[in-house]
């Protein structure tokens, strides 16, 4: 995942960069405004970590014209500026989070997983197409596929897959299954989600030689790839 850091401290900035690539990330590095904007507009970045008081182009104004030129790239902004009208300045100007110094880097890393979480789900309730593996839900065409061969789903089937790929990877409790898909509180004495999980899987699955939807016992289901 590649991350943009724009700050004037160049310890700052060097200290972050070394923390961030520690947990995997790739970091550039931008001192100015000016150079930032340059960055972020020539390269494709998965969240922006920018200072507010930074040479050339403050961090307010570059906030206002990065979103307007890419508003699906979140920003995190850092700044020492830590009243209410400063934060809610900052969140006004685009930002879609803000982090007063100074922070523990472990709270740095949980907002930033928390951003890259809520850009996932913003672009999948955009995207007329799920993927996990190689099974696709086409949303504008209501069709499932699984490789090159597509699989017949009755209205209610479609539903829960498209709620089950909407949270992949996230363990989902029949209530709360019961609740989104069917829009009705769960009735413990009904075994109708077991029973279109099992539909489900036999349609998705049974042919397949790597299986999809999984049983958490005690849990709930959960749709992912495993190895």
């Amino acid at each position: 995942m590649k991350l943009l850091v724009i700050e004037d401290e160049q310890k700052v900035a060097a200290f972050l960069r070394e923390g961030l690539e520690e947990q995997g990330y790739e970091v550039s590095l931008a001192y100015d405004g000016y150079t930032g904007e340059k960055l972020a507009l020539a390269n494709t970045y998965q969240i922006i970590l920018l200072d507010v008081i930074i040479p050339v182009m403050n961090g307010l104004e570059l906030c206002k014209k990065l979103k307007a030129a890419k508003p699906a790239t979140p920003i995190l902004m850092l700044t020492a500026l830590g009243t209410t009208d400063d934060k809610v300045t900052g969140l006004d100007a685009g930002a879609d989070d803000y982090l007063q110094k100074p922070f523990e880097f472990k709270e740095l890393l949980a907002r930033i997983k928390a951003l890259t979480r809520r850009a996932r789900l913003d672009a999948e309730e955009k995207t007329s197409m799920l993927t996990v593996g190689d099974l696709r839900l086409d949303l504008d065409k209501k069709v499932a596929l699984r490789g090159d061969r597509t699989i017949s789903l009755t209205a209610k089937e479609f539903a829960l897959l498209e709620y089950l790929m909407r949270n992949k990877g996230r363990v989902l409790s029949r209530p709360d299954i019961a609740e989104k898909v069917w829009e009705v509180t769960f009735d413990t004495g009904t075994n109708v989600v077991e029973v279109y999980m099992n539909i489900l899987r036999k349609k998705i699955d049974r042919d397949f030689p790597k299986k999809l939807i999984h049983t958490r016992i005690g849990l709930g289901y959960v749709i992912q790839e495993e190895a």
